[in-house]
């Protein structure tokens, strides 16, 4: 009987943040059916062992390693070391990062308080660069790896979000997640290492599409601002991780990808 064809991913090793729901497990899932080997990582212990359970029983197993879960807050430096300190002990190396933790709402500029913007920036801007800075200094060792971000398409403000709860806070985390990542490309760009970013449109998660269902008939709710007038799922954005994740964007590196319908 013919072995089947090799995943776009086979044989490495890559780590998901935010992996316990949502776009993260889907990310993680599409890796792994593709032949990575997945550490997940996220504060959520139990949401973890749910996407290894998928993963260990589910059809996603293309790695003939199983997937190793971690709790960690990558928010903070002393367990971003711990964490990529495990990774490499454990396998020797680290050949993909996907940097999904984010979220976070402040309300409506004229309400907001200073310590909610401090937590959506954190939350987003810092974890990225905690695992970011880790991951590259051992990746430019080895001349080769491959970094995705998870910018949004808030980077350019979200008409719905602006009209009915405000958060410009997440807006400028995800603008940063782009400069960011054109930045650190260009740091990096004869180092073999290459860091992209995934900017998501209106997606439904079990954590957004209760609001969504809520507007979605409003004059700027998520479907009518959309030009394909649908919201996206989880796999279209996993999709696009892979791409870049995966050897066939061998060229691309400082970009962020829109995969929001065409907004």
């Amino acid at each position: 009987m013919s072995q089947p064809p090799a995943g776009r991913v086979s044989g490495k090793i890559a780590l998901v943040t935010g992996a316990a729901n949502g776009l993260g497990r889907a990310i993680a899932l599409r890796l792994a059916e593709e032949g990575a080997t997945l550490v997940l990582v996220d504060i959520d212990t139990a949401g973890l062992a749910e996407t290894e359970r998928l993963i260990r029983t589910g059809s996603a197993g293309g790695s003939n390693r199983p997937p190793t879960s971690i709790t960690a807050d990558v928010t903070e430096e002393a367990p971003v070391k711990a964490l990529f300190r495990q990774v490499l002990e454990t396998h020797g190396r680290l050949d993909i990062l996907v940097n999904d933790v984010g979220g976070g709402s402040t309300g409506h500029i004229w309400e907001a308080r200073l310590e909610d913007w401090d937590h959506v920036i954190r939350l987003n801007l810092r974890s990225a660069f905690l695992c970011t800075r880790e991951a590259t200094a051992h990746m430019r060792v080895r001349g080769s790896g491959s970094i995705v971000n998870l910018s949004s398409g808030a980077r350019e403000g979200t008409p719905w979000t602006a009209a009915y709860i405000g958060n410009s806070a997440y807006s400028a985390a995800k603008a940063g997640i782009h400069g960011f990542t054109r930045g650190v490309a260009l740091e990096l760009a004869d180092s073999g290492v290459r860091i992209n970013a995934v900017a998501p449109g209106p997606i439904e998660t079990e954590r957004t599409g209760p609001g969504f269902r809520k507007i979605e008939q409003l004059e700027y709710g998520p479907i009518r601002a959309t030009p394909m007038r649908r919201i996206g799922v989880p796999q279209d954005i996993a999709n696009a991780v892979l791409y870049l994740a995966s050897d066939e964007a061998a060229y691309v590196t400082g970009t962020t990808l829109a995969v929001a319908g065409g907004r």
